[in-house]
Parts: C-alpha cells; sequence; structure tokens
C-alpha cells in the first residue's frame, strides 16, 4: 500500500540556480510532484498560476508580508526541464531576498535540491541522456568560448547521436551474428555472406574517427599543463608574459629571480593552458633557490607538457651541456619542445625544426621580448594537444568518454581478430560485440551503473 505523502514531500526540491553574490536578477527553483508544486506556488504568490506564462507577482512570506516581486512562471509536466512540473520565481538578485525565497519553498513542503539533483531529474525522466547531462555542467565551466561552443553542440545532442549511430551499428551486427548461431552447420558461410568483416571494419573506423574528435573534445575540456624550465635568464619569465599577455612574472637580469613557481590560465586557439613559470635550473648552495628548485621538478612531474627555454646565441646546435643535462632529466614519456629564445639577438629568423634529433618534439626559434615566432609555437603546442586548432565540430567530452570509447575500441578489435581466423568462435565474436555495446551504452547512460550517477550528478553545483 503506498504511504500517503508528508508535509514535507521528498520529491519536491528548491534551490537558489543563480549564481552565489549579488546580481540584476534572482532565481529559486521548485522541481516535483503538480500537486506540490502547485501548493507551494499558492502559498508564495497567493494565486494559481496558468502554464508557460509569466506573472509579475509579490512574493509573501509565512504571515503574508512581502519579500520580494518579480515574475512567477510555472512549467507544467512533461513540458518542462526535468520532466516533472517546476516552478520559477524570478525576483530581484538580492543574496538576503533569494534566501528568504528559498525559506518559503521549504516551509511550504519542498526539500533544499542535491548538487546536480534538478539535470539527474531530467536524465530520468528522459529529457537528456547522460552525455547531455554532463554537458551542462561542461557549459558552465567552460574556460573558453570554444570549449562553451563544443558544450553547447553537446548538450544539443550531437556526441549521443554520433555515439548511437555506432551503437546501432553494432547492435545490428550482433543480432545477425546471433542469428547466425542457430544453425551451426552454416554459421561460418552466412558471416561471410553478409560481408561481416567489411561491416565491421566500416564500424571500427567510424569509432575510431568519433574517438579522435572525443579527445580533442577532452583537451577543450580538461586543457593542458605546460611548465616552462631552463637555466637562469633564458627568459621563461619573459615567455610566460608574452603567453598570458600580462606581466605576470617579473623579469630581471638577475639570475635567479624566480624563485617560486608561477600560474596563468592562458587560451591558445581555443586549447585552455595552464602555464607553470618556475625557478632557473642551476647547481646552488642557496636555501631558498634550492627549495625554488625542487618545486620545479614537483611542476615538471605533473605537467602534461614541457617548454625548454635555450639562450639561442649558444654555439653549434644551440645548447648548453646544462641544457642537455636537463633533458636528460625530464620524465620519460613527457611531450616536450625545445625553446630556442631571443632569437633576435642571436641574428637569427624566427622558424621550427622537427628533425633537430634530441628527443623533443620539435625546436622552435622565437623572441619572447619582440614575439617574433610565438606564434610558431603556439602552433606546436595545439599539436601536441591534438589539434591545429580547436575544430568548430567538436564537441565535449569526458575521460569517462574516453575510456568507454576506447574499452569499446579494443573489443571491436578482438571482435576483428576473431573473424580472421579459419574458424571463428563466433560465439566469442559475439561476446566482444555484445560488450563493445555496453561499453557504448554507458557513455548516453542506457546502461550505467546507479554509484556512477552518483559520482557524475555530485560535481554539479546546487541548483542545476
Amino acid at each position: 500500500m503506498k504511504a500517503a505523502p508528508t508535509d514535507r514531500d521528498p520529491d519536491t526540491i528548491a534551490a537558489i540556480a543563480t549564481p552565489p553574490g549579488r546580481g540584476g536578477i534572482g532565481i529559486v527553483r521548485v522541481s516535483g510532484a503538480a500537486r506540490r508544486v502547485e501548493a507551494i506556488v499558492s502559498g508564495v504568490v497567493g494565486r494559481t498560476l496558468e502554464p508557460r506564462v509569466a506573472t509579475y507577482a509579490t512574493f509573501r512570506g509565512t504571515l503574508g508580508e512581502p519579500i520580494d516581486r518579480g515574475l512567477a512562471i510555472l512549467f507544467a509536466a512533461p513540458a518542462s526541464t526535468t520532466g516533472e512540473t517546476v516552478a520559477e520565481f524570478q525576483g530581484h538578485g538580492s543574496p538576503a531576498a533569494m534566501r528568504l525565497v528559498l525559506a518559503r519553498c521549504l516551509e511550504l513542503g519542498a526539500r533544499l535540491a542535491e548538487p546536480g539533483e534538478f539535470t539527474k531529474r531530467a536524465f530520468i525522466n528522459g529529457k537528456l541522456d547522460l552525455a547531455q547531462a554532463e554537458s551542462v555542467a561542461d557549459l558552465i565551466d567552460a574556460a573558453s568560448a570554444t570549449a562553451a561552443r563544443a558544450a553547447a553542440r553537446s548538450l544539443a545532442g550531437e556526441f549521443s547521436r554520433e555515439v548511437r549511430a555506432i551503437v546501432d551499428a553494432v547492435t545490428e551486427l550482433r543480432m545477425f551474428t546471433e542469428a547466425t548461431l542457430d544453425f551451426p552447420d552454416e554459421d561460418i558461410e552466412f558471416v561471410r555472406a553478409s560481408d561481416a568483416s567489411g561491416r565491421l571494419a566500416r564500424l571500427r573506423a567510424s569509432l575510431d574517427a568519433l574517438l579522435a574528435r572525443a579527445a580533442t573534445g577532452a583537451r577543450l575540456n580538461a586543457g593542458l599543463a605546460v611548465v616552462l624550465v631552463g637555466r637562469p635568464n633564458v627568459g621563461k619569465s619573459s615567455l610566460m608574459n608574452r603567453l598570458a599577455r600580462d606581466d605576470v612574472a617579473i623579469v630581471a637580469a638577475v639570475p635567479g629571480t624566480t624563485r617560486d613557481t608561477v600560474e596563468r590560465a592562458v587560451e591558445i586557439g581555443g586549447i585552455p593552458l595552464t602555464v607553470v613559470d618556475t625557478a632557473g635550473l642551476r647547481a646552488t648552495g642557496d636555501t631558498v633557490e634550492r627549495l625554488g628548485i625542487a618545486r620545479t621538478w614537483a611542476a615538471v612531474e605533473r605537467a602534461d607538457l614541457a617548454l625548454v627555454l635555450v639562450d639561442a646565441r649558444e654555439s653549434g646546435d644551440g645548447l648548453h651541456d646544462e641544457d642537455r643535462a636537463i633533458l636528460a632529466e625530464l620524465p620519460a614519456g613527457l611531450p616536450h619542445i625545445v625553446v630556442h629564445n631571443k632569437a633576435d639577438l642571436a641574428g637569427r629568423e624566427p622558424r621550427t625544426d622537427r628533425g633537430a634529433g634530441t628527443g623533443a618534439r620539435a625546436h622552435v626559434w622565437l623572441s619572447a621580448l619582440t614575439g617574433a615566432g610565438v606564434d610558431l609555437l603556439e602552433g606546436e603546442v595545439l599539436s601536441i594537444a591534438g589539434v591545429d586548432s580547436a575544430g568548430e565540430d567538436a564537441f565535449i567530452a569526458r575521460e569517462r568518454h574516453l575510456a568507454a570509447l576506447h574499452a569499446a575500441a579494443a573489443r571491436l578489435r578482438a571482435a576483428a581478430e576473431l573473424l580472421a581466423l579459419d574458424r571463428p568462435p563466433l560465439e566469442l565474436y559475439a561476446e566482444e560485440l555484445r560488450e563493445a555495446q555496453n561499453a557504448l551504452a554507458s557513455i548516453t547512460g542506457a546502461f550505467t551503473a546507479d554509484d556512477l550517477l552518483g559520482v557524475i550528478f555530485s560535481r554539479f553545483c546546487i541548483g542545476k
């Protein structure tokens, strides 16, 4: 027997939906069962509302006293963002006034929403799939205009549509394969006659293309941690200022001026970067400078990319013995670019060399002082990020999306290897297809564990 609803219905939620602080407009949002939301609306504005019509009203407290004035809007289920009946009280952006309106909603039977609960309800009620729901938070957190546009494309469902298209193709291949298992004497011939190998190859190519776009989207979302390292006075701080387009680091001719790491968020070609200027690397007896050098190597360990600055005036290949020692100390596998700074003083034109044979991804000659050649360096950084420029067809992807795509690709690769055998074990082949389908379905939430949902939505802000 269903329990009677209590005065504080746990399925009716409320929260302030606008950012903390003062503003021109403040919004309190309520979502839940129709009769509960309508009762809250009546208690706040003293009247019923026509759905989807903005009504100017006075918001009133417990004793009927006015606490604010603004617009009240009711969105009847299922035509709302959450799929439930939703009410919004749009008043002035006073934190105190919004708290009073929220307190009145709670008094009338709502409870305070958990982080991301409005978006979670939209997912549960089929208004968004999981990838679209995650893109809501990504759009809010977008660190660049390019990332915001990419998140908007994901919210519109572009990423999800491509994932579903591949899932449909896997499903079709599974259906045909599993149907042939009922005819054990002819199953191999059926599979070969249907060009299963060709279908699978085309499917893998589509998945690889999607994975490449998703990797670009992940870079847009997370960005790169870039560390500047080198001997003292090679121009690390000057390059930091040039990339940041601001004087964020002290530049002086005195060696050892930079004693600690200096971080700055910058954007290059739509890719957000965290650039870290560090203390010059050299043998020193100065205790404070040694601490700065230790922090330099700690920053290198955390970096996605190292820019190793050297003085372009060095003879020969432009590398000092100490530069070579720094390069040798870099972590294995860390991409790095050798930046030959002060090219103007060395009488050298800006250029890029990818065949210098030092293990670096490239050598770039530039002048941080004049800015000449910095565009060449930015192009190399974007290349390492996976894009020469953040494409207009990119969409935001998360690490879990990449993990799911990689898992699906591995399953399809295993399926192709099985299918290439003289007598393919079709039961195992079908199982690999099933696992690939499950991995892809986890992206949109068609197959997702409840505990993962809890982790995803707990990272949202309250009110979304």
